[in-house]
């Protein structure tokens, strides 16, 4: 939902195919992961214009589907396009002008004799544009409607309206409010701007390095650590856990789990490992302090019901968010198990939406690389996500002596609109009590 873009990474039908409905047409390649999209009816497919490899923008047609009676009859000279996909039947008059019969979109190359580019057929649909388009032109004192689009099915998008004012020689926006127009020179730039690719380069000797071009994952990562940073005011809340009890507790559990028959043997129904316990903690901890549980909206509070606890996991290319949905409610067998089928599928790409979107919380644990602490970017709509450091072995003071016991730091990131100092240091202090007294888990 948050995409702007998307590629086909391969066809399982070619052009002139005959499909039936819910065939396998084509797998999408998202910036998460992999996905087969089925034929929505039955038919011939023609007119494929959607590529392998190449950036598609959402929304745009990649194919049509064309009933048995609806294909082009050479014969006939005419062209009937599937109602499933709308048509533009368009027939010359006495006077040689084109009269379209119909707004909604057909491809060009159905129509016998009629070349139109994407801005006449803009013009026959009526006027296409978005919102931001369409309050820049009205702004400018443009018709949105004498404006030609190049966006999908002749769309009028911002860089069309923006030119055509350069064209005009436009040099003044009105301001409704107080009648006054307003010179665009003098509309303030904004406070600071990325350097450009160009302005990079220059930095560092030709031949001193190599362009790796991002893929979708890594540009949609980039976006969201942006808008994450600059939207959400962070605050940060870090404590030491002792894990001794939990340890102990885990090497209990693993030892009593029964085995189970695979084609490789028997092997045991589950084997814990300390994240699927901060998890399970983490939930827990949401559950008892539920106005943590939350989500920011500018005119509501979301009070969440479930604690839905997403786990970073590491992906070749970047990272994917995999979540434990009720996870407050899960056993620490279902934990761990679903949560090495989800880490599976990640890596593999195979995650479905669903699985990946939403979540109240996150866990994002670097301890296995020996990080003892650090701060984690929120992943919105979550109003929190802890970070989760290596537990080692420090010396604590206890009743004045200096005992030896395995400490973990974890660091809580927090939207300061939702959950505030107060709120996360009372969420915190629950995540350590169950981490510290951990047969509670198990109630």
């Amino acid at each position: 939902m948050d995409m702007a873009t998307g590629q086909i990474s391969r066809w399982f039908a070619e052009e002139g195919a005959k499909v039936k409905k819910g065939d396998v047409l084509f797998e999408i390649e998202t910036d998460k992961a992999a996905m087969e999209i089925d034929a929505p009816a039955s038919g011939t497919l023609r007119d494929v214009t959607g590529k392998e490899r190449v950036d598609i923008p959402v929304g745009e047609p990649v194919a049509w589907i064309y009933a048995d009676d609806e294909l082009y009859d050479v014969k006939q000279g005419e062209a009937q396009i599937s109602p499933l996909v709308g048509e533009l039947s368009a027939r010359p008059t006495e006077g040689g002008a084109v009269s379209p019969t119909s707004r909604s979109f057909a491809p060009p190359s159905a129509l016998p004799g009629i070349s139109l580019t994407r801005g006449e057929i803009g013009q026959l649909q009526g006027a296409r544009a978005t919102p931001l388009a369409r309050r820049l032109a009205r702004e400018a004192g443009l018709k949105i409607a004498e404006i030609q689009g190049s966006g999908p099915r002749g769309r009028v998008v911002r860089a069309d309206v923006e030119a055509a004012v350069a064209a005009r020689g436009a040099t003044t926006l009105v301001q409704p409010t107080a009648g006054i127009p307003v010179e665009v020179s003098s509309v303030p730039a904004p406070a600071s701007k990325p350097m450009s690719d160009d302005q990079v380069l220059k930095l560092f000797a030709e031949g001193s390095y190599e362009l790796v071009p991002h893929d979708n994952m890594r540009k949609t990562i980039a976006r969201r650590l942006v808008e994450a940073k600059s939207t959400i005011p962070h605050f940060y809340l870090t404590l030491d856990c002792e894990l001794d009890a939990l340890l102990a507790l885990r090497t209990q559990l693993n030892a009593a789990a029964p085995m189970r028959k695979t084609d490789t043997g028997e092997v045991p129904a589950y084997k814990l490992s300390v994240n699927d316990l901060v998890i399970k903690a983490m939930a827990m901890a949401l559950m008892a302090v539920p106005d943590a549980n939350a989500s920011w909206t500018e005119n509501a509070m979301v009070k969440h019901k479930h604690a839905d606890v997403g786990v970073a996991v590491s992906i070749p290319g970047g990272l994917i968010t995999p979540i434990i949905r009720h996870a407050d409610e899960k056993t620490l067998s279902v934990i761990s198990n679903e949560m090495k089928d989800l880490a599976s599928r990640a890596r593999s790409r195979k995650l479905k939406p669903e699985e990946y979107q939403g979540g109240t919380t996150a866990v994002s644990n670097l301890g296995m690389f020996g990080i003892k602490d650090f701060a984690a970017v929120i992943n919105p709509p979550h109003a929190t996500i802890l970070a989760v450091g290596a537990g080692e072995e420090r010396a604590v003071v206890k009743k004045g002596e200096i005992k030896i016991a395995t400490v973990m730091s974890v660091t809580l990131s927090t939207d300061h609109r939702a959950v505030d100092g107060a709120l996360g240091a009372e969420l915190l202090g629950a995540f350590k009590r169950m981490i510290e007294n951990p047969m509670g888990m198990l109630v």
